[in-house]
């Protein structure tokens, strides 16, 4: 699985997804790829050619939605799909994030080189460009109920094809077609089913929701690591993380988790030193981890299942089935619908808040006196005079609070659209969002606990933890000094997201400990 090199028309995996969003890879339409699209549009302009003497075909010569009964006349045809692009370019609220919209613009032409949707290469080509040449349509976020596909959004990204629009280039948001020139390329007139064939399916779903479950499976990891320090600076113990107890109930995710606690936790002198203390048993969010956080680890993965097959899907209507002798059908259907795509994510979202669940409650016996073993409240070096991390927990908490309400199940609702038409909507991209949202609010979350567990463990020496878990203790400490007396915490967090952003803590615990997965 090449990450420098992705090729549009084959199978993409979330890696490459992201690759591409980031910028570090290179998009490319291969041969026979391109040889696939080109089949399909010549079915298309075979059609266009019959003129008034066709037949009826959704979106090629009728309108849209509730007109899909209204024929287009052979001459209208260009602008057809010049105002479905306009009409429908109906997006509010803030722009999405730049590795969304390059996420979104990689799937859209991923689908369409799946062979049956029936636009020209040309088109796909002036996207691998924009992309390759930083030219990043202005997409809002909200404004797609994840029915007829993400309409709204992805007509923001058509119109930047046709040179209207805005776009950001450079840095800098300009109208679209002075980014396109900018940057050495020109707009296209759309033909024939051109514009349904670029707004017509779940690249907003897909790519934002992808993303996300990508972030949250590296969640996982950062809360295993966390969760490890936490574990040593409240003096718990690693016997829950046998192979033995994972082996009796055989979940893949409690597996896992399980082996990078123990590798984690590996050479412990803390837990040697309190082998005989006679407590018997530790609370959840500290024995059960390898449940809970397997759990996550779990739904992650089928939802990776849902969207890696969504990236190999043809998700456009009507959709264009070219046989070998060159004869063509042109079938309407549901492709374009997100419900497969909003249930994983409804899913998805309520794995990965789990995984702040249980650090809040780690981070509490952190600070609470009642329940930390020994440590000073709230860990404060001077109880009382200063407050210590007693902000912390409640920041923690409140966060946590808020993933609840986005927690509550996207797919469940839906608001007919379309004069009646579109009877049932997934509601997708509120799954989609609401995932990323929830995921961000968890890395915090997790920052939060890395910051206390390691003034927890300052409070240990010279008893030092196992190696993995030291190593990202140090690897903490040469950013964020230990906290000797209270000072603005706010930035001890950024600093402390920015380490978990970049990976730096599971780096430095896997030069000790070997690969965590």
């Amino acid at each position: 699985m090449s990450l420098s090199v992705v090729s549009l028309g084959h199978a993409v995996s979330l890696e490459q997804l992201d690759a591409v969003a980031r910028g570090t890879a290179t998009v490319v339409l291969p041969d026979d790829v391109r040889a696939r699209i080109d089949r399909a549009r010549e079915a298309v302009d075979r059609l266009a050619r019959d003129g008034d003497a066709a037949p009826n075909v959704y979106g090629v010569n009728t309108g849209f939605g509730a007109l899909a009964e209204t024929r287009i006349a052979a001459e209208q045809i260009r602008a057809l799909q010049r105002n479905l692009v306009r009409s429908h370019a109906c997006g509010v609220g803030p722009l999405l994030p730049r590795e969304a919209v390059r996420a979104m613009m990689f799937l859209r032409v991923q689908t369409i080189a799946m062979g049956n949707s029936g636009a020209r290469s040309v088109l796909v080509d002036l996207v691998v460009q924009m992309l390759a040449r930083g030219v990043h349509p202005c997409i809002p976020s909200q404004g797609s109920v994840g029915a007829s596909g993400d309409l709204a959004p992805l007509a923001h990204l058509a119109l930047v094809l046709i040179g209207e629009g805005e776009a950001e280039y450079h840095g800098t948001i300009m109208p679209g077609g002075g980014a396109l020139a900018a940057a050495g390329l020109e707009p296209l007139e759309l033909e024939a089913k051109e514009g349904l064939a670029v707004i017509n399916g779940t690249q907003l779903i897909t790519a934002v929701g992808a993303l996300a479950v990508l972030r949250g499976e590296q969640l996982c990891t950062h809360a295993d690591l966390v969760g490890a320090m936490s574990l040593e600076a409240l003096e718990g113990t690693g016997r829950p993380f046998d192979a033995r107890v994972q082996a009796v109930r055989p979940h893949p995710g409690q597996a896992a988790t399980a082996a990078n606690l123990r590798a984690l936790l590996a050479g412990s002198r803390i837990m040697a030193h309190h082998a005989d203390c006679g407590k018997v048993q530790d609370p959840y969010s500290l024995r059960c981890m390898p449940q809970i956080h397997g759990a996550t680890r779990d739904a992650l993965a089928w939802a990776r299942s849902v969207l890696e097959r969504e990236i190999v899907s043809s998700v456009d209507n009507p959709l264009v089935f070219v046989a070998e002798d060159g004869t063509a059908d042109f079938v309407s259907g549901g492709n374009f619908h997100g419900q497969p795509l909003a249930i994983a994510l409804d899913t998805a979202t309520i794995a990965i808040a789990e995984l702040a669940n249980c650090a809040e409650r780690r981070i509490e016996q952190l600070v609470n006196p009642a329940m930390s073993s020994g440590l000073p409240p709230f860990l404060a070096p001077r109880s009382g005079l200063d407050s210590g991390f007693m902000m912390a927990q409640v920041t923690a908490a409140a966060l946590v609070s808020e993933n609840k309400v986005l927690c509550h199940p996207s797919s469940v609702d839906s608001i007919p659209s379309s004069a009646g038409k579109e009877d049932h909507v997934s509601m997708g991209s509120i799954s989609a969002r609401k995932c990323a949202q929830v995921a961000e609010h968890v890395r915090t979350v997790l920052a939060i606990e890395a910051l206390v567990a390691s003034q927890g463990l300052d409070l240990r020496l010279p008893l030092e933890p196992g190696a993995g878990v030291r190593a990202a203790h140090l690897a903490l400490r040469e950013t964020i000094p230990t906290l000797v007396e209270d000072r603005v915490l706010h930035h001890d967090i950024k600093n402390a997201c920015a380490l978990l952003d970049r990976g730096t803590l599971v780096a430095a615990a896997e030069r000790a400990t070997g690969k965590l997965v």
